[in-house]
C-alpha cells in the first residue's frame, strides 16, 4: 500500500495512492483517521482495515467517483510530524570512500555496531522547494537514503524482531551544508546547523508487504532483512549517484536494536539509513580529487533540481531555493 499525506483546506489529509489516483482514507471505511499520525498510533487495528479497501479498490470491487490525480495535490512529507528523526550510518562502502578520501584509515568500530545521530524532525519536509539561507550554499550537499517509520511503541526491541515495527519505507534526501557541518563538528558536538535545515522525505510510504518481492537476505554475520532496491540521485536531470538499498551493511533492525536500548521507540519515529555509496556530493568530490587534483568541485545551487529515485518507492524532486536576505552566521565568527 502507499501512503501519502497532502494539503486539504490548510489541514493534513491522509490518502491511499491506487492506480495513480489519491483516495482519502474515508473511501476505504468511513473509521479510518485522516492523519498519518493517527494510523500509525494504531497501526495494528487500522491497517488490515485499510489494507483491505485498498485491495477491493486496487481489484475494482470497490469503485469510487472520489480520486485525485496527483498532480493536483500539494504533497506533504507522507509523516509530516514525525516523533522524532534518526540517521544511521549502514553503508560501508559510503563511509570507506569518505575516510580514504580524507587519507584516513576505515574507523574498525564501523564493523562493531550501528551508529546514528538525532536530526530536527520539525524540519522534515516533503516534494517541493528546499528554503536555503546564504550560509548554506557553502558547500551544499544532497545524501540519497532510504528511510523507515516505526508503527509501534518498543523498548529494547531485538533485531530478530524489530522488522515487525517498520511501517513502511520513504526515500529520503539528507541535505547538508557541509561547511557549517565540518567547522562545527571540529568541537566534536554535532551534526547541528550544518543538518537542521530540511530533511526530505516522500514522495509517499511504502508498506513492507509492497516490497516483497525486492526482499534479500542480511549480509554475513548480520541480522533482519535486506531489500535488493535500485538508488539514484540525479541534479538537473543528469545522474550523479547510484547505488542500491541491499548494500547496507547494518539492516534497519540492527539500527532498531541499538536505537531502542534503554530508550522507547514511538510510532510516527523516522530513522534514515545514512548514504548510500555515491550518494552525495562531499564523498564524489572528494573521488574526483583523488584520481584528478585538477577536478572540480560540484554543490548545489539555487534553482537545482533534485530528484531520487529508489525502486517500489517513487521519485523524490526537490528544488533548491535561496532566501532573499544577505544575513549570515558564519559572518559572525569570532
Amino acid at each position: 500500500m502507499k501512503l501519502i499525506s497532502y494539503l486539504k483546506e490548510g489541514r493534513e489529509q491522509l490518502a491511499v495512492l491506487v492506480n495513480g489516483l489519491a483516495y482519502d482514507m474515508d473511501v476505504l471505511h468511513p473509521d479510518l483517521p485522516n492523519s498519518m499520525n493517527m494510523l500509525l498510533n494504531y497501526w495494528e487495528e487500522y491497517f488490515p482495515i485499510a489494507q483491505a479497501g485498498e485491495l477491493m479498490l486496487r481489484e475494482g470491487t470497490r469503485t469510487s467517483n472520489k480520486g485525485i490525480p496527483l498532480d493536483e495535490l500539494s504533497l506533504l512529507a507522507p509523516v509530516p510530524f514525525p516523533t522524532s528523526c534518526r540517521d544511521g550510518y549502514a553503508f560501508r562502502q559510503h563511509v570507506a570512500a569518505a575516510r580514504r578520501n580524507r587519507k584516513v584509515e576505515m574507523i574498525p568500530e564501523f564493523d562493531q555496531y550501528p551508529i546514528f545521530y538525532f536530526t530536527n524532525h520539525h524540519s522534515i519536509q516533503g516534494p517541493g522547494e528546499i528554503h536555503c539561507m546564504p550560509d548554506h550554499f557553502e558547500k551544499l550537499d544532497f545524501e540519497l537514503e532510504l528511510a523507515i517509520v516505526i508503527c509501534k511503541h518498543g523498548r529494547n526491541i531485538r533485531a530478530a524482531e524489530a522488522d515487525e515495527y517498520i511501517g513502511g519505507f520513504m526515500i529520503m534526501n539528507d541535505m547538508s551544508a557541509r561547511r557549517l557541518q565540518m567547522e562545527e563538528m571540529l568541537l566534536n558536538l554535532g551534526p547541528a546547523k550544518g543538518k537542521d535545515f530540511s530533511t526530505v522525505i516522500g514522495p509517499w510510504l511504502v508498506t513492507p508487504d509492497e516490497l516483497e518481492q525486492f526482499l534479500m537476505p542480511a549480509k554475513e554475520n548480520h541480522t533482519g532483512r535486506n531489500w535488493n532496491l535500485r538508488m539514484q540521485c540525479r541534479v538537473n536531470g543528469k545522474q550523479v549517484s547510484e547505488g542500491n538499498a541491499g548494500d547496507m551493511d547494518w539492516t534497519f533492525a540492527e539500527i532498531i536494536e541499538r536505537a531502542s536500548y534503554g530508550v522507547d521507540l514511538y510510532a510516527g519515529d523516522v530513522i534514515g539509513s545514512g548514504t548510500v555509496g555515491t550518494g552525495c556530493f562531499l564523498e564524489l568530490n572528494g573521488t574526483g580529487k583523488l584520481n584528478d587534483p585538477n577536478y572540480t568541485e560540484q554543490w548545489l545551487q539555487p534553482g537545482d533540481v533534485v530528484e531520487m529515485e529508489i525502486d517500489g518507492l517513487g521519485l523524490l524532486s526537490n528544488t533548491i531555493v535561496a532566501e532573499e536576505t544577505d544575513w549570515s552566521i558564519l559572518g559572525r565568527k569570532k
